[in-house]
């Protein structure tokens, strides 16, 4: 079963600068807002799924990480190798997350828009290409995505209409049993 990106992952996640290949390396699985199984929830954080390969890999990867930001909060193990690492969202985002949890991608700050790039590389059988990344492309409301979304659901979008889907917390929440059973599947 190919695992959907939450919205955590694809609009707050890069907001941590932690590098896309980093965080393929060691295992990253998804990002998440809270985390169900836990009594504690962190205000204003970000919490990130791993499955580590290398386990002492993921150790040098995570010292790096307390030695490069002071945002981490908090990480912890569950059983069969997963790790979480919890990190405090920058403060000056709050307000265009905010927006990104209301679905109002486009109204996002240009501040906020510039954190993310507007290409990425692609390596696609062995070739490697730019494309425009998701997030410009949800962003400015390009022609091309509103054109996927209406072939998709066979209904014209007007201008006003934002062009990627809603936050819905059932999908940005954390649950460690729900997630080993999407994966057996």
């Amino acid at each position: 079963m190919e695992r959907k990106h939450t919205i955590t992952s694809v609009f707050i996640v890069p907001t941590l600068s932690i590098g896309r290949d980093k965080l393929l390396d060691n295992g990253f699985l998804n990002g998440y807002i809270k985390d169900s199984n836990r009594d504690v929830q962190y205000e204003n954080a970000v919490y990130l799924l791993f499955k580590p390969k290398d386990l002492d890999r993921f150790r040098d990867f995570l010292d790096g990480e307390y030695e490069r930001t002071k945002s981490i909060i908090d990480d912890y193990d569950y059983e069969d190798g997963y790790v979480v690492v919890v990190y405090e969202v920058n403060p000056k985002l709050k307000d265009d997350i905010e927006l990104v949890k209301q679905g109002k991608y486009s109204q996002t700050s240009k501040k906020f828009q510039s954190i993310f790039p507007k290409s990425i590389q692609i390596k696609k059988n062995g070739l490697r290409r730019d494309e425009v990344s998701l997030q410009y492309r949800v962003f400015n409301k390009t022609d091309d995505l509103r054109q996927f979304w209406e072939d998709k659901l066979g209904v014209e979008l007007d201008e006003e209409m934002e062009v990627w889907h809603g936050f819905f917390d059932e999908f940005e929440i954390l649950d460690i049993t729900k997630m080993k059973e999407d994966v057996q599947q």
